[in-house]
């Protein structure tokens, strides 16, 4: 008898299977993907806008930036010229008051109602160099006789104190210079007469005196050393002769 053979149960071919596992993979991914495009599309939007809106928000920051960059700028450019405004304002009124001084000067010595007077010394100016020296600037006038031409020198004397003890510095003391010269003067209404002098370390001026030599005369005039350093003039009749 021969055997009989009964063929296996039918399976399905293995190609299959992985095809199945292929489209149920690619349908997961298509799930995936349009679940994530579905949650993320609007906050996609709104980050967008977002993003817009920042961009808007730093150009606006440059602007304003740029803005207060130049109106500061401005502020000192505005503050420079201010300050050079009332230095320049302030020189001027300097100024005018000088040129007015200098006009009542002028009144009181050639005016027909200013006060005759002889040969005087209107007023003494000391000014400290940055050298330590002392710049001095003597004004001289006459105004009794009009025609007349005054003649002669000028020496200074400077009387203060120096270790407790009192000190008077002579012309030749002031310049330094043995047996020193005289300042020669010749005007006919007014002369500023111009120079340095020196004063020794630790000595403390106290007052300036002039003396004028001319035709024979000596007159003298004394100035207190306030008085010398703001340029006050003499009181009239002050001074005398010799």
């Amino acid at each position: 008898m021969q055997p009989h053979f009964v063929p296996p149960a039918s399976r399905p071919p293995r190609r299959w299977l992985l095809i199945v596992i292929a489209v149920l993979w690619i349908c997961s991914l298509a799930l995936v993907w349009w679940c994530a495009v579905r949650w993320a599309s609007p906050h996609l939007a709104s980050v967008k806008a977002e993003n817009v809106r920042l961009r808007g928000q730093s150009s606006q920051l440059d602007d304003l930036s740029q803005q207060v960059t130049t109106l500061k700028r401005s502020d000192d450019i505005s503050r420079t010229a201010n300050q050079e405004l009332q230095t320049s304002l302030s020189e001027r009124d300097e100024e005018v008051s000088a040129l007015r001084a200098d006009v009542a000067f002028y009144e009181r010595l050639v005016g027909t109602s200013g006060q005759r007077r002889g040969l005087s010394v209107h007023s003494v100016k000391m000014d400290q160099d940055t050298n330590g020296s002392w710049h001095y600037a003597t004004t001289l006038t006459q105004n009794l006789n009009r025609g007349k031409i005054s003649q002669g020198d000028m020496t200074l004397q400077i009387e203060g104190a120096k270790g407790g003890k009192l000190q008077t510095l002579e012309w030749n003391d002031l310049l330094q210079k043995p047996a020193a010269p005289p300042q020669p003067f010749e005007f006919r209404y007014f002369q500023k007469i111009e120079g340095n002098v020196m004063l020794p370390p630790g000595f403390t001026p106290n007052r300036v005196r002039v003396y004028l030599r001319s035709e024979g005369t000596t007159i003298q005039q004394v100035f207190p050393w306030s008085d010398a350093l703001s340029g006050e003039v003499a009181a009239p009749g002050e001074g005398k002769s010799e």
